[in-house]
């Protein structure tokens, strides 16, 4: 059998870091908007609003892997695209409303950044490549450009024109003319879901705005932040390793290009939107503490975390990993019910989140952590 071909090891750049923080503004923004407004109406416009800033973020962690940042021009580009997801983020509380046009200039923005830096920065193959899906980029964020400049009563439909181009772009243009870095590409993701799972607890420090700091609050902080850990926990611990020697394994630049597509674009948009979900419960809840939440309140808080542990499921078969992905659809499973335990308690029901998360992913490390113990005994032994 051919062994498969080793990686050049590329570092994520601290000018990626830089423009993933700016990325994570757009959705602290989203999740505050989500916050103040919970409801079947804010939450479909911040799932739609955040597929399309998940479309271009995705759009530009593909940009860095083939095309490193390391020219004056480069570097500008990116601040430029920088500058238009920074526009989309200051627009995001008045979006569907008389803000509109600056999410759009924006997102132009963003794309017109994102395609110049492809076609005149990246290698002759991802040129080839960029010259198909560019012009389809820039028809979408026409889109949402005109959307944010009619009136708002037809804002959704523009822009959920504009996320169906987006969908059918790889399959409308032949994949695997981007070259893909597995290392880089997974440090990448991982480094902006870090970043959005910190966000959680920012959103627990703007939940105390005019709450008085006590045992109760205080009790709900800490609460939260074990869940934010077990999101951590979720992902990091040891999946990381295994979803980049998954990736770097497919040899075939086509498949490795589709799955890369499914796993980090497709799969992690609903981890995303289960953080900010859950980010945007936390905030309502600790105004609570011993309380009763309202259902939004409540259901944010059980929808978010299960749906985090959902999308990390599927983002784990899509890469043909199953360790750990029925603990995760089982964990799911359990935390939905929590909504009605909020509706009598908002801190019990974070409790019951975090107790039902912390014993699925415990369960789910016991075989490996008692394999390293014999193996450490048998070794001492000897």
């Amino acid at each position: 059998m051919t062994e498969p071909p080793v990686e050049t090891s590329v570092r994520v750049s601290t000018l990626e870091l830089f423009f993933d923080l700016v990325v994570v503004f757009t959705i602290m923004q989203l999740t505050d908007s989500l916050a103040d407004h919970l409801g079947w109406a804010a939450l479909g416009e911040t799932v739609l609003m955040l597929a399309l800033i998940w479309w271009m973020y995705s759009g530009y962690a593909w940009l860095t892997n083939a095309m490193a940042p390391s020219s004056t021009y480069r570097r500008t580009l990116l601040l430029v695209g920088m500058a238009g997801f920074l526009i989309i983020a200051l627009a995001i509380p008045g979006s569907f409303g008389a803000k509109g046009w600056a999410f759009g200039v924006g997102y132009l923005l963003v794309t017109l950044a994102h395609s110049v830096l492809f076609l005149h920065s990246a290698g002759a193959s991802a040129v080839r490549a960029a010259v198909g899906f560019a012009p389809l980029n820039l028809v979408s964020a026409g889109l949402v450009l005109a959307g944010g400049l009619l009136p708002s009563s037809s804002r959704a439909i523009w822009w959920g024109a504009a996320l169906v181009v987006q969908f059918v772009i790889p399959f409308l243009r032949r994949l695997g003319g981007v070259s893909l870095i597995a290392g880089h590409f997974v440090e990448r993701h991982g480094l902006i879901m870090i970043i959005v799972i910190g966000e959680s607890i920012v959103s627990i420090g703007l939940g105390f705005a005019g709450v008085s700091l006590d045992g109760a609050s205080i009790l709900l902080a800490l609460l939260g932040l074990g869940v934010a850990y077990y999101f951590w926990w979720a992902y990091f611990a040891g999946d990381e390793e295994r979803s980049t020697a998954a990736l770097a394994g497919i040899t075939d630049p086509v498949r490795r290009a589709w799955i890369a597509i499914w796993a980090f674009g497709h799969a992690h948009f609903p981890m995303v939107i289960g953080i900010v979900l859950f980010s945007a419960g936390i905030k309502e809840a600790i105004p609570a503490a011993f309380d009763p939440l309202a259902w939004s309140a409540a259901a944010a808080l059980a929808a978010g975390a299960a749906l985090f542990l959902v999308g990390h499921a599927v983002f784990l078969l899509i890469l043909g990993i199953r360790h750990g992905v029925p603990h995760r659809l089982m964990a799911a499973v359990l935390i939905l019910p929590t909504v009605f335990i909020g509706r009598i308690d908002a801190t019990a029901q974070v409790l019951a989140i975090l107790a039902i998360m912390s014993v699925g992913l415990i369960i789910e490390d016991l075989p490996e952590l008692i394999r390293s113990r014999s193996t450490n005994l048998h070794t001492f032994g000897r």
